[in-house]
């Protein structure tokens, strides 16, 4: 029997506390930025000292996407009442075969905006054209036996 896979060309797989609850084919917003404040000392006038505040991250933007369950939606709207819970998550770039490539970690996150698909009888729609995180950090890694 022909199974039929589910997330077909979505090649960016999303977990929400070790659960798999999509894929989607295009993220942003995977990136992080340290501020940091200047300071002229007197008499130095060959640089400014440049010394780092805090690390700040966009929120992370998922787009075009296919659902395994109901879990992101029912995440997002809990908060419209009131039950606020950020949870950690993964965002998994996988190859051909859905082994994972390389997986980026964020913490502390909840979704601030959620845009479905525009229904269209005569064009296949996604469950989810577009999910917006809001988090507290993001890390990198990589999948343990790659030969790369």
């Amino acid at each position: 029997m022909n199974q039929v896979d589910p997330l077909g060309g979505f090649r960016f797989l999303v977990q929400i506390d070790q659960l798999q609850v999509g894929g989607f084919s295009e993220i942003s917003g995977l990136q992080a930025e340290t501020k940091y404040e200047t300071y002229e000392e007197g008499g130095q006038n060959g640089f400014v000292h440049r010394f780092p505040t805090r690390r700040e991250y966009p929120p992370l933007v998922l787009k075009r996407g296919v659902l395994l369950s109901l879990g992101l939606w029912d995440w997002y709207n809990s908060f419209t009442i009131g039950k606020m819970t950020p949870r950690d998550g993964s965002i998994m770039m996988a190859s051909d075969d859905y082994s994972q490539l390389l997986i980026w970690n964020f913490i502390q996150a909840y979704p601030v905006k959620w845009i479905g698909p525009q229904l269209n009888a005569g064009q296949g729609s996604l469950a989810v054209e577009s999910l917006e995180l809001v988090h507290q950090g993001l890390s990198l890694s990589r999948r343990s036996n790659t030969s790369r």
